[in-house]
């Protein structure tokens, strides 16, 4: 047993592919804490949005004080991460969420770190698929997790980008490229179209103060601006509010761009690993987790960690070939 722990240690072409999902993508905490109990290390990690963030944290040896801190979150801390506006091409603008994740990934290069990394983004203008694999780790990760119309997107090297998960929501095509011979991919949109519709975020008592700005809202000037944010309020009350009465009634704004962006991606992803599937697949069972539901990390990275002990058999005659 020893020595085919050892060979796995040593098996420099396992790569790990994390995907994006939002607030389920904690659950790739538990999937690269119970590979290091397995004392399972993968050389390469590629990321998506969400992915992008959990892999980079791995990177900067920071996954325990991520996980110390994520799940002692409450909901009012988790609005404390976001900065709403209507400017600057999203509803959150996300520089606290932005001043959180430099915490977490330092300010090391990616190419200065001995496992290999790369983070997948979307150009804007283009549409296209841009890598990174080398630059700062934070700029990389901030520029895959830029969900449009929920984050701004990020300018950088002259290029607009957006969500990583727009163009590929599972990149095993990127972890392949970097050498990646036997791939462990982590899908967390499996089963998630229309769950917005079905299953509604946990009750939790919430109104709308003063988090966005009473410049916004008294802007009498622009009428539909005040119409606009006060949509959001309203939206926004829903989220985070128990909607079980509101069964019958017609979705709110969040419910209908999440459940379009699910559609999108479940659809990029089938596509794309049929083409280009993975060694292992992991589908955590996360469909009830909503978008910004990040106070049900417990939950998420419980459901991570057991998916990788089901299939722990799998994953080690895979690595010992």
């Amino acid at each position: 047993m020893n020595k085919m722990k050892e060979n796995i240690k040593q098996n420099l072409t396992f790569g790990v592919a994390l995907g994006s999902g939002s607030a389920r993508g904690f659950a790739h905490i538990g999937v690269l804490k119970a590979l290091q109990e397995m004392n399972i290390y993968p050389q390469i990690i590629s990321g998506s949005s969400v992915g992008a963030f959990v892999g980079g944290v791995y990177l900067a040896n920071n996954l325990s004080s991520l996980e110390k801190w994520i799940t002692q979150l409450n909901w009012k801390e988790v609005l404390g991460f976001f900065d709403f506006s209507f400017s600057g091409g999203g509803i959150i603008m996300g520089e606290r969420f932005s001043r959180i994740m430099a915490e977490y990934l330092g300010e090391k290069n990616i190419q200065d770190f001995p496992v290999r990394f790369g983070a997948v983004s979307t150009e804007l203008a283009t549409g296209r698929e841009v890598w990174f694999q080398e630059g700062l780790l934070h700029d990389a990760v901030r520029a895959s997790m830029s969900l449009p119309g929920l984050f701004a997107p990020v300018r950088l090297n002259k290029q607009l980008l957006a969500d990583g998960g727009i163009v590929n929501p599972v990149p095993v095509s990127i972890c392949r490229a970097m050498g990646a011979r036997t791939v462990l991919a982590v899908n967390l949109n499996n089963d998630v179209v229309g769950k917005h519709f079905v299953n509604k975020p946990k009750t939790i008592p919430f109104k709308w103060s003063a988090e966005i700005s009473e410049s916004d809202e008294n802007e009498t000037h622009n009428p539909l601006k005040k119409r606009l944010i006060k949509g959001l309020k309203q939206s926004m009350n829903a989220v985070f509010s128990n909607l079980n009465e509101q069964k019958h009634k017609s979705p709110n704004m969040f419910d209908i761009l999440a459940s379009s962006v699910n559609i999108m991606q479940d659809r990029i992803t089938r596509s794309r690993m049929a083409i280009d599937p993975p060694d292992i697949l992991l589908e955590p069972g996360l469909s009830h987790v909503g978008w910004l539901e990040y106070y049900r990390a417990n939950e998420c990275i419980q459901e991570g960690y057991d998916c990788v002990w089901k299939v722990r058999d799998e994953i080690e005659a895979l690595l010992m070939q």
